[in-house]
């Protein structure tokens, strides 16, 4: 086990939620614990309610006898909520501790319009959300939040967001666990915040490709962003701004909202083909209304997505030597047949053949919710790490 010597009951909760050991004997040998021992400490994880009895397994014995009763991971015992913020848009939901969305909303919230008016928004949101799920506000043990910039994770704010006005360095934390309490009565609860892409990445990988050891998404709407999960865990680098692709210079004049000129988003982002399709006197102000011409079928939104697709191909060349993932995932508002086209184009003429022979390029399979999804499961694999539930453990008494 990891650190804590014979197990603790985090240790065996974390066998028991991963598959590895979901028997009383099972966990005897994971652990080498004595019966007695693995028995008081589910006993622990037990009275949290945390842990439930399931069927009966399969008899291991050639003799016979009782099967053994297995053990599950009790999902019915809290909730999350989850919120992914876009610059003029927002998803909220409430999430079960497997990743299910119980209810959900999307609706305007304007980033520009500060941290404070947006995060006190969404604490309506998420009391109206409970009221909708059926849950008391008291269930809620965590809050995620995805936001559209790069965040150092230690302390949860963002760091010199370029499309976040007035956001740098604001206790996002805080405001977010009193908007909570203001507008549903409860005690504060834990609040993660991570960057869009990230928390995306982590949704998707988690849910559609579990297998994939080193995963990269890509998102292309207002801004562009890339998320990297290795080993099962988020890469976020030393400061939380692996992954900002956005911002790689690619050798064009173009002003970005970062203040440089030449970023691979003011060329190639949803905001950009939007600025390019206004001046060509096609109504378009976002990569939401691109979107929009896409799924219409408007020719000129999709050459000018096929020629974004090849310019982000072109860096997506560059990270796919260096990581080497087996899936690369586009996903956002030009996440399309155009898009993607293009995107093949450069990558497989530019990229090493070893690089990508085992590579798998493919299109959002959460779509909208892929954020959410992994903002709730961030909150969960937090809380309910070995080492916090011996905490959390002793905070309730048990």
């Amino acid at each position: 086990m990891t650190g804590r010597g014979q197990g603790s009951a985090g240790d065996l909760l974390e066998l028991v939620r991963s598959g590895r050991a979901i028997t009383r004997g099972a966990l005897q040998q994971a652990t080498g614990l004595s019966r007695a021992t693995v028995g008081q400490r589910l006993d622990r994880l037990f009275r949290a309610g945390w842990l439930r009895e399931g069927a009966g397994g399969p008899v291991d014995s050639p003799l016979g006898g009782r099967p053994s009763i297995t053990l599950e991971f009790d999902d019915a015992h809290a909730v999350v909520l989850a919120a992914d913020l876009d610059t003029r848009h927002a998803r909220a939901a409430v999430v079960s501790l497997t990743g299910e969305l119980l209810a959900e909303h999307s609706g305007t919230l304007v980033i520009e319009d500060g941290p404070d008016v947006v995060l006190g928004e969404l604490g309506r949101w998420f009391a109206e959300l409970l009221e909708k799920a059926g849950h008391r506000a008291d269930e809620v043990c965590g809050i995620g939040l995805a936001v559209p910039g790069p965040v150092d994770s230690e302390s949860g704010r963002v760091v010199q967001p370029p499309m976040m006005p007035g956001w740098d360095g604001y206790d996002i934390r805080g405001r977010l666990a009193r908007s909570f309490t203001e507008h549903t009565g409860a005690a504060a609860v834990p609040v993660l915040v991570d960057n869009d892409a990230n928390l995306m990445a982590y949704g998707e990988q988690r849910t559609s490709c579990p297998d994939c050891s080193a995963f990269v998404l890509v998102k292309v709407s207002t801004g562009i962003g890339a998320g990297v999960v290795v080993g099962g865990s988020i890469f976020r680098g030393i400061d939380g701004g692996a992954g900002d692709i956005g911002h790689i210079r690619v050798g064009a004049d173009a002003l970005c909202r970062c203040g440089s000129r030449g970023c691979l988003a003011a060329v190639a982002s949803g905001g950009a083909v939007a600025r390019r399709l206004a001046e060509a006197g096609v109504p378009a102000a976002s990569g939401a209304d691109v979107r929009d011409l896409l799924t219409a079928g408007h020719p000129e939104a999709a050459a000018l997505a096929r020629e974004a697709g090849r310019q982000v191909g072109d860096v997506l060349a560059t990270v796919v030597t260096l990581l080497n993932p087996g899936v690369l995932m586009i996903a956002g508002d030009l996440a399309g047949t155009a898009f993607l086209t293009g995107v093949r184009e450069l990558l497989y003429q530019r990229a090493l053949p070893r690089s990508t022979a085992h590579l798998d390029v493919v299109t959002s399979r959460l779509g909208e919710r892929a954020g959410l999804v992994g903002a709730g499961a961030l909150v969960v694999e937090h809380l309910y790490a070995p080492e916090r539930v011996e905490e959390r453990l002793a905070a309730l008494g048990v």
